[in-house]
């Protein structure tokens, strides 16, 4: 069995995307890793190749801003790494640039991988998720958030990114999964206020034009951690990634929310939702990018 991870980035240093934590944290089950390297103005390419290892691979592209309504942009050059696997890869593991696997979970994903390589029914894994928010110590759990995702697919240039790169497809159906019990971290929502407004600026410039941008996140927009609305914050009694270690303990600041008001700004109907999932895992009415078979 052969195994690729990829990913693309751009800018990596000057937005703070824990990228050499991502790539690392799922290296070591992998036996080579296409970067798509956007046209960065900072020293992210730097930056990734410190991670010196023989198994990373970058190519170089050029962005499309043309694309960028709806964060279309991203699929595209989730493509570009995908496209660039090598023909004899099995499986390619798909991790972004805010994301982590804990070491933990890495013999569980290989075993997965294993299992279910001559398995034709089953196009790719399904990973849980934590979305971590405002701190390392809190993750949102609410319909607000999506619960799980395509991580792993069959090396198969059927397969492509849909929509702003959140999952994939097969041609143009639902990929055929398994559910397997390991989680993805995303920490695209750790970050301190003054983060977070540049976050929103430079995210949603690729998925807004500029007169809805100077509208809604003008240069004197401030962030406050309500303005997601998580719905429910959940405290985290885990720990994280040791590719994470070092950047949980420079955490220089708090996380200001009051967390009962942020449950009662809840509607009945998304409080009794949430109940229904609590009780019995349910999700009611949840959108699935996949199909699970397995």
């Amino acid at each position: 069995m052969k195994v690729a991870g990829f990913t693309f980035i751009r800018n990596a240093v000057k937005n703070d995307y824990p990228i050499v934590e991502a790539i690392t944290s799922i290296l070591p089950i992998c036996d080579e890793f296409i970067v798509a390297l956007g046209n960065c103005d900072d020293d992210t390419e730097k930056l990734v190749r410190s991670i010196d290892s023989p198994k990373i691979k970058i190519i170089n592209t050029v962005w499309d801003d043309s694309i960028r309504e709806g964060g279309a942009v991203f699929a595209a050059e989730t493509d570009k790494a995908f496209a660039a696997i090598s023909p004899d890869v099995d499986w390619a593991f798909y991790i972004q640039g805010d994301e982590c696997v804990h070491e933990k979970y890495l013999p569980t994903i290989k075993r997965e991988m294993e299992d279910n390589l001559n398995d034709t029914r089953i196009e790719g894994l399904l990973f849980k998720y934590l979305h971590f928010y405002g701190s390392y110590d809190y993750y949102g759990h609410s319909r607000r958030w999506y619960r799980r995702e395509i991580r792993i697919v069959r090396n198969n240039k059927a397969i492509h990114s849909y929509r702003d790169a959140q999952g994939f497809r097969w041609d143009n159906r639902k990929i055929n999964v398994k559910l397997i019990d390991a989680y993805i971290y995303h920490y695209g929502w750790v970050k301190p206020p003054s983060g977070l407004a540049n976050k929103l600026r430079n995210f949603n410039q690729f998925y807004h034009d500029d007169e809805w941008m100077a509208q809604n996140l003008p240069d004197t927009f401030t962030f406050d951690y309500s303005h997601k609305n998580p719905d429910r914050l959940v405290h985290f009694t885990g720990t994280h990634p040791a590719v994470m270690q070092g950047r949980v303990a420079a955490t220089n600041w708090n996380l200001e929310i009051d967390l009962k008001t942020l449950n009662k700004k809840m509607t009945f109907r998304r409080k009794a939702l949430q109940k229904i999932e609590d009780w019995t895992g349910w999700r009611v009415s949840e959108y699935r990018n996949y199909k699970i078979v397995k």
